[in-house]
């Protein structure tokens, strides 16, 4: 549901007052939610002003550049929530981009028109791609990676396993021990 620029710029206001404007019946979700998407609209209006509460009159088409751009802060550690706010577009717009760049690489950020094929499989050119300078340097990162948490797991298995029998044989040690004290208090008696 689309809410009017006004009554955004009443929320924001209220919220930076210390209060909750009341959720309107019409609302659908929680109130937690629509508390939630206030918070939402005042980061909005503190980076864009009274522009970012208002609805855009037409859908921005954004270049591969601009799309990567967005998506490669999001790589370099900042928030989807933030960036997606930053930029003025929804955070599950962003969230596609960088799902479509982690399995298709800049490619995948490039605008397609057109129908997808129902069946991707029984497309004519069923050869894997070729890998890029970029996906070569970060399989070989992971690979080496998966290799450390490898050998890294195998040692914890291995102390995890002497652990188990050091405490078996100290217990072992111990029963001995009482049995032979107990057989000593008997031999005195």
């Amino acid at each position: 549901m689309k809410y009017d620029w006004r009554f955004k710029l009443k929320c924001v206001e209220d919220y930076k007052q210390g209060k909750w404007t009341e959720k309107p019946e019409w609302t659908k979700g929680s109130i937690s939610t629509f508390h939630h998407q206030i918070v939402i609209w005042s980061r909005t209006y503190d980076l864009h002003g009274l522009d970012g509460l208002k609805h855009k009159p037409s859908n921005k088409d954004w270049t591969a550049e601009e799309r990567f751009e967005l998506v490669a802060k999001v790589l370099a550690g900042n928030s989807m929530k933030s960036v997606a706010i930053e930029a003025g577009i929804n955070d599950g717009q962003l969230y596609r981009w960088v799902r479509k760049y982690k399995l298709y690489g800049y490619d995948g950020l490039q605008l397609k028109k057109g129908r997808k094929p129902k069946d991707p499989i029984m497309s004519k050119d069923n050869k894997p791609k070729e890998l890029t300078a970029s996906e070569r340097e970060e399989l070989a990162l992971l690979r080496r990676q998966n290799e450390y948490l490898r050998a890294e797991n195998a040692y914890l298995k291995k102390l995890r396993a002497l652990i188990a029998q050091k405490k078996a044989e100290s217990s072992v040690k111990a029963k001995k021990l009482e049995s032979s004290e107990d057989s000593g208090k008997k031999d005195t008696d």
